[in-house]
């Protein structure tokens, strides 16, 4: 008798998690979908794109059209990194034509996309281009500040030169920006696709975890200098707290000079607001 109400008990506890199962997955992918539309990214850099988020056990599908590929990217990194999500489908379509590779309006496309997730430059800086010249205008807090935007500029690919027409006037106009609400999905999205557009770290297998503003950084470099280069970057990233570098040196690959010039340096900070930048390359070797 006694077995027989043990085995009753067990079957209306199985029951009980089999029904149960589907609402807590329901639960996830409705959080799932929720913070996507919340974040930092969507309401910001993505809100003009006609975006759809639907989630069904974890796994995400991204319809609708964007303005931009880097948008198609950008939205299919920060869901990916959304707590409870097993892979996304990226069905996104990018409306309009396209600039082709290296052209002027490609060129001027990356520029403004490498400027626009670091803290120590001015995503509002006004860029062109001609014949892979590129010329920066508008205002910067120092003349580091000016320096560090020419220096960013130069490190996307097809760059030829940079003509820095930019002004130092006290303080530059910012975007209104409150780091200190950018979520973690965000700011991973944020590091993976600055590291991606600067040609120094485009090649860069980098692994990236964020935790209350603190990324982890894993994977393989070259050398110790490229993993210098990458934490640089990523401290000057917009909402990035601290930065936990464990990337490891492939020794099975080749050493090469890294392409970023010298003056963009590690220590990238603001004190009193004024933008310093100590020299972190000197010749492909650590300073």
């Amino acid at each position: 008798m006694k077995h027989k109400y043990s085995a009753t008990l067990l079957l209306a506890a199985i029951a009980m998690l089999a029904t149960s199962m589907p609402v807590l997955a329901s639960r996830m992918d409705h959080r799932i979908e929720s913070s996507a539309k919340k974040s930092y990214v969507f309401k910001t850099y993505l809100k003009n794109d006609d975006i759809n988020v639907k989630s069904k056990n974890g796994v995400v599908t991204l319809t609708g059209t964007v303005r931009k590929t880097s948008h198609k990217t950008l939205a299919e990194d920060t869901v990916a990194s959304l707590p409870g999500v097993k892979r996304v489908n990226n069905k996104l379509e990018v409306k309009g034509a396209q600039p082709s590779e290296h052209s002027d309006a490609w060129l001027i496309a990356k520029v403004k996309t490498v400027l626009l997730f670091h803290s120590n430059v001015s995503s509002l800086t006004e860029v062109s281009a001609r014949d892979g010249v590129v010329t920066l205008r508008g205002k910067a807090d120092s003349q580091a500040e000016k320096d560090l935007t020419a220096e960013y500029a130069k490190d996307v690919e097809g760059v030829r030169q940079v003509n820095n027409e930019m002004t130092v006037s006290g303080r530059a106009e910012k975007s209104s920006t409150i780091e200190g609400t950018i979520d973690d999905a965000s700011i991973t999205a944020e590091v993976k696709m600055t590291l991606l557009s600067h040609s120094a770290t485009s090649a860069v297998n980098t692994k990236v975890q964020t935790k209350n503003g603190v990324v982890t950084l894993g994977g393989k470099a070259k050398n110790a200098a490229e993993i210098d280069l990458v934490t640089a970057l990523v401290k000057d990233i917009k909402g990035v707290r601290h930065v936990r570098n464990r990337m490891t040196v492939d020794e099975s690959r080749e050493r090469a000079v890294l392409r970023m010039p010298a003056r963009i340096g590690a220590g990238i900070s603001q004190s009193r607001g004024d933008l310093k930048v100590k020299s972190l390359l000197h010749g492909g070797t650590i300073c």
